[in-house]
């Protein structure tokens, strides 16, 4: 058991805590006919994103078992075999779809249709996608986007241009902090961790993390004094949360560039103390400049 709870990965379904900010920046936070439906999305989500990683571990299984820290995985150590690993997958997907069909949600064929295309257009990646290099990350910084209409549209909840560009923008900041790792691990050993990883080099991902951390962080600052963002949310001070936007985009550029620690995003939000201090005081910011 403990090895297919590995092999699942729910340190990564923190990720789908993206399905909740529309919920969140429309004031709706603490309505419960909003937050059922996004919870319900939430579940459904963390199934279809286990059934990819597997799937992921399963097609992946030689490589893996040349990377230093990937051979530890549950299938490419022999701890679950290929054949476990397909009915993992299959059953993962099931749920997931029939927490989509079941869960008593008035907008579920929306999410149906979300999870059938993440499931496949990850599938897609997982065989091929991922060794063309930018196609790789720009897919997985579509992922987040797809979790952000995925909350916004069966909560029926208006989903503005801001919150997609910024979510875009944000993971594909991470998606290229995290393959900036493997470019490290290719260029210390000489060994590809990713068959792609030769079409990219420390300068070129230096390069483009500066350049969209710059935009991430003018996309904010423009959506904090927006008129339309002004109008809607009834207050102009919501520009003061932007501090808290560049400590954390400032911080994970340190551990990317200095530290060489951007492996796993989610690892580092975990046990980072100075980006989780950034996160909640925004969340306590923003929280008390549109609910208060």
């Amino acid at each position: 058991m403990r090895n297919i709870i590995t092999l699942l990965r729910p340190h990564q379904w923190l990720k789908n805590l993206f399905i909740f900010l529309p919920l969140f920046f429309s004031r709706h936070l603490v309505d419960w006919e909003y937050i059922y439906p996004c919870i319900i999305s939430f579940v459904a989500y963390c199934f279809a994103a286990s059934s990819v990683y597997c799937f992921n571990d399963i097609w992946d299984v030689a490589s893996d078992r040349l990377h230093p820290k990937k051979c530890k995985r549950p299938i490419a150590s022999g701890k679950i075999s290929r054949k476990e690993g397909y009915w993992i997958t299959l059953i993962c997907i099931m749920i997931s779809l029939l927490l989509a069909i079941l869960g008593t949600i008035d907008n579920h064929h929306y999410l149906l249709k979300i999870l059938c295309f993440y499931i496949i257009v990850n599938i897609a990646y997982c065989i091929k996608l991922k060794q063309i290099a930018i196609v790789d990350v720009f897919i997985i910084a579509i992922g987040f986007v797809l979790r952000i209409f995925a909350g916004g549209l069966v909560a029926n909840i208006y989903i503005s241009q801001w919150i997609v560009l910024m979510t875009f923008l944000l993971a594909l900041f991470l998606a290229f902090a995290k393959r900036r790792d493997d470019v490290v691990i290719y260029e210390d050993t000489g060994m590809k961790v990713r068959r792609n990883v030769n079409r990219y080099n420390l300068q070129f991902m230096n390069q483009a993390l500066a350049i969209i951390a710059s935009v991430t962080m003018v996309c904010y600052i423009m959506y904090t004094v927006s008129d339309e963002v002004i109008e809607r949310m009834h207050t102009s001070y919501l520009y003061v949360t932007s501090i808290f936007v560049l400590a954390g985009i400032m911080r994970y550029l340190q551990l990317t560039i200095v530290d060489v620690k951007s492996g796993s995003p989610t690892k580092i939000l975990m046990k980072d103390l100075f980006i989780q201090i950034c996160i909640l005081s925004w969340i306590l910011c923003f929280w008390v400049i549109i609910y208060f």
